[in-house]
């Protein structure tokens, strides 16, 4: 049987903290949870269902389809059990393979050595069934074999994602210290918005978090955006299904978002790549640009949320001038955007203190490897309402 039509074990990675916005993605698609992690989620389908989780998620890293587990505890072993597998029904012997590993195991201390005895099980069983051995090496455009060893137990996946899904292909001007796409849609979905009120990001950057929520509003999937994944180079692919699913994929899309989304920056340039990117996410017409201070940044009557993702000194800006900007975030926040949630991305909780409001919620994220957080402010517009008052935070 084919494994597009075979059920099998799937994991879909994420980054640290981003498996609860998986989650909710995977759920929402209809598929059923039989595992999680802090940087996974597992659940079961054919192949041809990795196609359709690579198209719509926005929060994952990679779709894993698992080919078989086993036990190994040394390099000889792992091998004699790869190389029994029937790598020719999955890898064409002309083609390009590529490894990839997560190994921890007491006997080897290097994951490269791992990936070699992959590499050699597979072209040796190929040899000796095809006469011919693939090209291999480490770009991740064509067929992606993926080992996870933990001790003596050993699983191997078809990656059929092959690049990372966290970049979802639309930002080809990614400016200063960009927060990556899969990241920006945790946010806002964090913030529990749908695009039935206003969502207003002032010092936007290369407007990632907009453009984030404006797809998220629309329902749009974003691995649209790719024209290449791991999956069309395993054998038994078929061109129809995966334009079928393209196709479901889009009629899926809205047309129209209910709020407005607003996007400011300080910086000319800035505005001028976020409005590139949105141009090319195909939803410029959505975003309202302005180029302006962020204490200038227009908030409309009406509730929603706003969503700063300042600088925190980790790798941009003067921490003495970055103070006075988070007093300054606090004000704006205070003075102008009643009625509204109010949420700071942050990596420095010394200047997270400087805002002079008490966050409703600290929720946890990761941005590469710092720790960060989002900080959510309830900005009450007078007295303060009681929970029964309070509008409920939609989500998918």
């Amino acid at each position: 049987m084919s494994v597009f039509n075979k059920p099998e074990k799937i994991i879909v990675t994420c980054p640290k903290h981003l498996a609860t916005y998986l989650r909710r993605e995977i759920l929402y698609m209809g598929f059923e949870i039989v595992d999680e992690g802090q940087t996974y989620i597992e659940t079961h389908g054919t192949l041809t269902d990795c196609i359709r989780l690579n198209l719509n998620l926005r929060t994952g890293n990679n779709v894993l389809y698992e080919l078989k587990s086993f036990r190994a505890m040394d390099a000889d072993k792992l091998y004699d059990e790869l190389i029994q597998m029937p790598w020719e029904a999955w890898l064409d012997e002309a083609g390009y393979v590529s490894v990839t590993c997560n190994v921890n195991n007491p006997f080897i201390d290097n994951t490269m050595f791992a990936n070699m005895r992959v590499k050699d099980a597979i072209v040796d069983r190929l040899t000796q069934k095809r006469g011919r051995r693939p090209d291999s090496g480490p770009k991740r455009d064509k067929a992606v074999i993926h080992l996870h060893w933990q001790e003596d137990r050993v699983s191997v996946y078809i990656d059929s994602s092959g690049e990372t899904l966290s970049k979802h292909g639309y930002r080809k001007h990614p400016g200063l210290a960009p927060m990556q796409e899969s990241l920006a849609a945790a946010v806002v979905m964090a913030t529990g918005w749908n695009g039935s009120g206003n969502l207003i990001n002032p010092m936007c950057g290369s407007g990632t978090l907009a453009i984030e929520a404006a797809l998220f509003a629309l329902n749009r999937s974003v691995g649209l955006f790719r024209d290449n994944f791991g999956f069309m180079h395993i054998k038994g692919f078929e061109e129809e299904v995966y334009v079928t699913e393209r196709r479901k994929a889009r009629e899926l899309a809205k047309k129209l978002i209910p709020g407005k989304i607003i996007a400011t920056d300080l910086n000319p340039k800035a505005v001028e790549l976020a409005r590139k990117n949105a141009i090319t996410a195909g939803v410029e017409q959505y975003i309202d640009f302005e180029v302006c201070d962020f204490r200038d940044t227009e908030i409309p009557e009406g509730e929603g949320v706003v969503v700063f993702n300042p600088e925190y000194g980790e790798r941009l800006g003067d921490y003495e001038e970055l103070v006075e900007i988070y007093k300054a975030i606090g004000d704006f926040l205070k003075q102008k955007c009643k009625g509204y949630n109010g949420y700071i991305f942050t990596g420095s909780p010394n200047l997270a203190k400087k805002v002079g409001l008490k966050a409703s919620r600290k929720i946890e994220f990761f941005n590469s490897k710092l720790e960060c957080r989002l900080l959510e402010y309830e900005l009450y517009d007078g007295t303060k309402r009681s929970e029964e008052d309070r509008p409920k935070k939609k989500t998918e």
